[in-house]
This record gives C-alpha cells, sequence and structure tokens, in this order.
C-alpha cells in the first residue's frame, strides 16, 4: 500500500474531522508528495490537522467557489468525507444539511469532471441510509439492498443523493468515483462539542460512543435509549482509514463497499464494556425510543469488501474502546473546552425541551 500513495498528490475533504485525521496520519505513514485538507471546521478543530510539511490545509467549504479555484491543477486521490454532523443536527437545520451535505458532493464532482489522471474518488457514504428498518432480527445489510424512499432525517437523504450524483458523474464523465459506506465509526480524535453550534446538544453529545466514554469517566449514568436494544456495526477509526485506503487502490469505479466489522453489538452491551473499562459504579439510565429513528438493529455484510478489496475489519471493540478510553482521558482538557464554548448554547437548548 505504501508504494502506491508514495509521490501522490491527495485531497481530503473534511481532512480535520475525526475520520478525516486519522485517514491523513494514515496517509502520511505511505510518503505521498501532498495531502491538501479542505475544512471549514463546522464539526471539526483546527488541532486535528496533523503538522507536517506534506499537509496544506484551506478553511473553508468545498461548495465555494473561491475554495475550488485554490485546490491543486492535477489530483492522484481524492477522499470526500465532509457532512453536516449529523442526524439530529440535520433534522433541527435541513437548509444547512443541503447546504454542507448535498451541494458540497455536487460542486466538488462538478469541478473535479475535468481533471485528467485522477486515479479514484472516494466518498463517504452511509449505512444507515440503506439498512433495512426494523427491530427483529436482523440480517446483514448487503451492498445492494433496495433503497427507500422515506427516510429519518435530512442527513440520511442527502448521503443517498451524494451517491447519486457521484454516479451520475461517473457515468457521464467517468469520474473514477467508488463509495464506501461507513457503518458507526469510533476511536481516538472524536472531540465532543468540536466546531461550531449546529442548532441541538448533539454539538456535544455527537455520537454514542464519545459521549458514553465522557460520561462513564465522570461516573455518570449512560441514557440507554430503547432500553440499549438497538443494535449498530462499530468499526474502530484506524480499520476504517485503512478500508477508505483499499477502496482507493483497489475499488472499480462506480461500485460501493461496505466499511464495517459485520459485527452486531447491542447499545446495551457497548454501555456495559464501557462501564467496566472506566470502572463506572453508576448504573445505565433505560429510556424509550427516540420518536424520530426507526432504524433499530443493524450490521453490515463484509463480503464484498473482503473479496474485492481484502479489506477486513482488524481491532475488536473490546480493544477499541480499551484505546479509545486512554485517548479520551488524556485529552481531557481538550474535550473539556470544547464542550465549554457552547455552555450557553446547551443551556439553553436544554431550557427550551425541558420546557
Amino acid at each position: 500500500m505504501s508504494e502506491n500513495f508514495k509521490g501522490q498528490a491527495i485531497l481530503v475533504v473534511g481532512g480535520a474531522g475525526f475520520v478525516g485525521s486519522n485517514l491523513v496520519l494514515k496517509l502520511l505513514e505511505h510518503n505521498p508528495r501532498e495531502v491538501v485538507i479542505v475544512d471549514n471546521l463546522l464539526s471539526s478543530e483546527r488541532s486535528n490537522i496533523p503538522e507536517d510539511a506534506r499537509v496544506r490545509f484551506i478553511e473553508g467549504s468545498i461548495a465555494e467557489d473561491k475554495i475550488l479555484a485554490q485546490l491543486p491543477p492535477t489530483l492522484d486521490y481524492v477522499f470526500h468525507l465532509a457532512c453536516y454532523h449529523g442526524n439530529q443536527s440535520s433534522i433541527a437545520d435541513p437548509i444547512a444539511d443541503h447546504d454542507n451535505n448535498t451541494l458540497t458532493s455536487l460542486k466538488l464532482f462538478e469541478h473535479l469532471k475535468s481533471y485528467r489522471g485522477l486515479k479514484k474518488v472516494v466518498y463517504a457514504a452511509a449505512a444507515c441510509a440503506v439498512a433495512e428498518k426494523t427491530y427483529d432480527a436482523p440480517s446483514a445489510t448487503t451492498e445492494d439492498q433496495p433503497v427507500s424512499l422515506y427516510h429519518d432525517s435530512p442527513y440520511s437523504i442527502s448521503k443517498i443523493i451524494g451517491e447519486l450524483y457521484g454516479n451520475y458523474f461517473f457515468t457521464r464523465y467517468q469520474l473514477p468515483f467508488v463509495k464506501a459506506r461507513f457503518s458507526n465509526v469510533y476511536g481516538p480524535r472524536e472531540i465532543l462539542g468540536a466546531g461550531r453550534w449546529r442548532g441541538t446538544v448533539h454539538t456535544v453529545w455527537r455520537n454514542v460512543t464519545p459521549s458514553f466514554i465522557w460520561r462513564a469517566l465522570a461516573h455518570e449514568a449512560l441514557p440507554l435509549d430503547n432500553g440499549g436494544q438497538t443494535s449498530r456495526d462499530f468499526i474502530f477509526v484506524e480499520d476504517m482509514a485503512r478500508g477508505l485506503m483499499a477502496c482507493a487502490l483497489r475499488g472499480k469505479p462506480g461500485e460501493v463497499y461496505n466499511l464495517a466489522t459485520g459485527k452486531e453489538t447491542t447499545i446495551l452491551e457497548l454501555a456495559t464494556i464501557i462501564n467496566r473499562l472506566t470502572a463506572n459504579p453508576t448504573p445505565p439510565d433505560l429510556k424509550p425510543a427516540r420518536d424520530w429513528d426507526r432504524s433499530g438493529k443493524r450490521f453490515a455484510s463484509t463480503t464484498k469488501a473482503r473479496e474485492q478489496l481484502g479489506f477486513q475489519a482488524e481491532v475488536a471493540i473490546e480493544e477499541g474502546l480499551r484505546r479509545t478510553v486512554e485517548w479520551t482521558g488524556a485529552k481531557a482538557e481538550t474535550i473539556r473546552r470544547a464542550i465549554a464554548k457552547h455552555a450557553a448554547k446547551m443551556r439553553e437548548a436544554t431550557a427550551r425541551h425541558a420546557a
């Protein structure tokens, strides 16, 4: 893999984010000529950008013409990871989701259609957008799963639209477009409160794993929606970075690949492991299901990625969570500062919800 990225020019859109910054670190291990990061820092922190002479950071949205004009005239690989994070924020502000999830993809693909020598454009798609909505015994979501016309959030809709736009530019202009469908990613470098206020308390409590770890370290009760019976396919972020690189090197243009573990973990199981790793004595807080969420239980099939990309997740969930707990403890002050900048907005949002 190192020889394939050696000397290459790589663009990572959303490269200051959680997954993006982990990907950039992995790419730098393989001696690229240049890694250009474009990020508007809406849901990310500047501190996540690696300090390396090969990294060039452009602050702004990839939907802006002035940002697109600053991209190198030649690129070898593009990773499009930028999004409006996440489901709850998109429900609170569908227009912002469109501007940062849908328009970004269209503007980027339109700009890249004339690039010659571009080897691959890897798009961060979402497995949640195609998974069957069930609370019964789920089956593994495959890449050819039918796509519903009914979705739980604008975020889910925009992720599907991104796939559709990429497919169009692949068939019309031969853009070497590959879709990487994310499962639930967790791990180091996900900072609670990262970026700017996005309308809801989920600006801080952005994903279940970092939120649980932070609360467990403070010996707080972990809130379990639907009694914790909901399940997800949790993949460690370093595995996700390797999967994205495999999509770039071995993915077939026009194809879609699940990046997942193929294992189902309930939120109750997740909470149990985290409470044990953090020695949290406080029992979980059992809550009803979220009113907007019909996704229930899901996990992804890994057969296609294993057979065609040679990719398989390597980090077991207990080991990944242990490493994430250690990172969270070491970066507690960074996380605390990121959370604190939203204190006033958090109080307002909590008061509105209580009323």
